[in-house]
């Protein structure tokens, strides 16, 4: 099976079950339309798709991660809602389609952005069979996402608009912003296989740390390199609203170096696990030669 056959089968597994778990009446059938506008536009599902390889690697069951990787999608869709509002980044595109405020208006992308961070926990307590594991995913899952995670990454990155920033505040602000909710994924993954070992959780974290800044590295690289149609937002967005990135700080050059490293880093964490992790490698060459 291919790493395209690969995550093709984890998008499918976690769309189905987002499908059949979330709401489909409601007394405000607007909010879900929104919800279901945010969530089902075309993402390339890179946190569930972690989530079910780790459990895979793991000796996981696949049901048992279904929660998981339909949790981390729900909030990370929410806080693209939330990133693409007038007040934060002020994009009209989102995946070569409208964004969500767009699409319907201001208040709705806010409320349907509310409701898909509370749905991604609901869906973490819905097996009441397992209550020790199901609340350490909380646990992560909430720490990544708020205010030591996602959500002070998004809030230092707004505030330093237009300044510089030296390497060591721009990885952590990326650390925060998009690597907390990967590396959410590499622990949730092994959560729902039922591992315990601390080794094996700091060997993924350090997997997890090194693709979470590869994705943010290639991002800041396609918003100069790549086109608005195959990017699916407008090119060149960062560098109008003078945002601080990887190549306006190194170069481009030094952020293709800096990419390459990290590439390096990545595989090198999973040199323990031999053979079994080849799909986390094969997720790794993904996020650094993609070209959205």
């Amino acid at each position: 099976m291919t790493i395209k056959d690969t995550l093709h089968k984890y998008q499918q597994r976690v769309d189905a079950y987002l499908d059949d778990t979330l709401l489909s009446d409601s007394i405000e059938p607007r909010l879900q339309e929104a919800m279901r506008y945010a969530l089902f536009n075309g993402g390339k599902r890179v946190r569930p798709i972690l989530v079910y390889m780790v459990n895979q690697m793991l000796n996981g069951k696949l049901e048992d991660a279904d929660a998981a990787a339909g949790a981390i999608e729900c909030v990370h869709s929410y806080s693209l809602v939330h990133d693409d509002l007038p007040a934060m980044d002020d994009d009209d595109l989102r995946r070569g389609k409208p964004t969500c405020h767009i699409a319907f208006d201001e208040a709705a992308a806010i409320l349907a952005g509310d409701a898909l961070q509370c749905a991604g926990f609901e869906l973490l307590t819905l097996d009441t069979t397992q209550p020790g594991r199901n609340l350490a995913m909380v646990k992560v899952l909430a720490k990544a996402s708020g205010d030591s995670g996602m959500v002070v990454g998004q809030a230092f990155d707004l505030s330093h608009v237009g300044k510089a920033l030296t390497l060591e505040q721009l990885e952590a602000m990326h650390k925060h912003k998009t690597g907390a909710l990967l590396n959410a994924a590499v622990d949730l993954g092994a959560l729902s296989s039922g591992c315990t070992d601390v080794e094996t959780f700091t060997q993924l974290r350090r997997y997890g740390d090194a693709i979470g800044l590869a994705f943010q590295v290639k991002d800041d690289i396609l918003d100069i390199e790549g086109d608005t149609e195959t990017i699916g937002k407008p090119q060149g967005s960062d560098v109008v609203q003078n945002k601080p990135t990887y190549p306006a700080l190194l170069g481009m050059s030094g952020a293709k170096d800096k990419l390459s490293q990290l590439h390096s880093e990545a595989i090198s964490a999973l040199q323990p696990f031999g053979d079994a992790a080849q799909p986390l490698v094969e997720l790794a060459d993904f996020i650094v030669y993609r070209d959205h």
